[in-house]
């Protein structure tokens, strides 16, 4: 009688943990999904771009799609586009990736700590993290009785599926637009300038956002057009790094 008793008991409190853990797991959607909003705007019309930038090439739709789906590096997958068109080239595409995509490192780097305890998603979040999600992640207050994985699985995962929904959409349908498509790979940069102006909207203080662009200026005229991203990065880095603990002070009298 009491072992079925135990029973009934365990079976109950597992029932119950799995109706708990549904709870949150939507409760951090819905927290999530209204700061995506302004990404999904973005990424659907960029990647609508990409693929028929694609189509444009002469890729069919499978392509922006799986292209999209796993590397998920908008400017990177503009580039990548182009490799498929020359002599394959295994490292000048390694460091090509590299020097386009070297701000992952750093980005990486300071979200170790925001990262730490949610488990297996984590993996995800180092995966799927690109620049829109890393700003969100990073500057977000999550509520309190929101799970802090979840809500950052969810900002990542919302983030990735627009980027591949645009691009399937621009894949599928590339071929039945018919105009001038030189141009289209300039929808990156244009929203990255659109991250930075709401960033410099929404801080008080601009110390970071001119370090970068005084950075940037200085190792660009240093080192070029071609070699100053790596720089202007590690120029970037070590200059936050020096300042955190002036900086984190400012935020708290805030």
């Amino acid at each position: 009688m009491n072992e079925n008793k135990d029973s009934l008991n365990l079976n109950s409190l597992r029932a119950y943990n799995q109706v708990n853990k549904r709870i949150q797991i939507w409760a951090a959607f819905r927290a999530a999904f209204p700061h995506t909003v302004p990404i999904l705007a973005g990424f659907v019309f960029l990647g609508i771009a990409y693929g028929i930038y694609m189509n444009s090439l002469g890729f069919s739709a499978i392509y922006p799609i799986i292209m999209s789906f796993a590397i998920f590096a908008g400017s990177m997958e503009f580039v990548a586009a182009n490799f498929l068109l020359v002599a394959f080239n295994p490292m000048n595409a390694l460091f090509l990736t590299l020097m386009v995509n070297a701000r992952h490192l750093f980005y990486g780097i300071s979200m170790l700590d925001k990262y730490r305890g949610t488990g297996k998603k984590k993996f995800y979040l180092i995966y799927g993290m690109c620049d829109e999600s890393f700003s969100i992640n990073c500057t977000v207050d999550i509520p309190k009785n929101v799970d802090k994985g979840w809500f950052m699985f969810f900002v990542t995962l919302l983030n990735h599926s627009y980027w591949v929904i645009g691009a399937a959409i621009g894949g599928i349908f590339g071929s039945l637009v018919k105009f001038n498509t030189e141009g289209l790979d300039f929808v990156m940069t244009a929203l990255f300038v659109v991250i930075f102006i709401e960033q410099w909207i929404k801080e008080k203080r601009h110390f970071s956002n001119l370090a970068g662009l005084g950075l940037s200026a200085v190792s660009l005229m240093i080192f070029g057009g071609n070699n100053f991203i790596i720089p202007a990065m590690l120029a970037i880095l070590g200059t936050l790094t020096a300042f955190r603990k002036p900086l984190e002070k400012v935020e708290v009298a805030r």
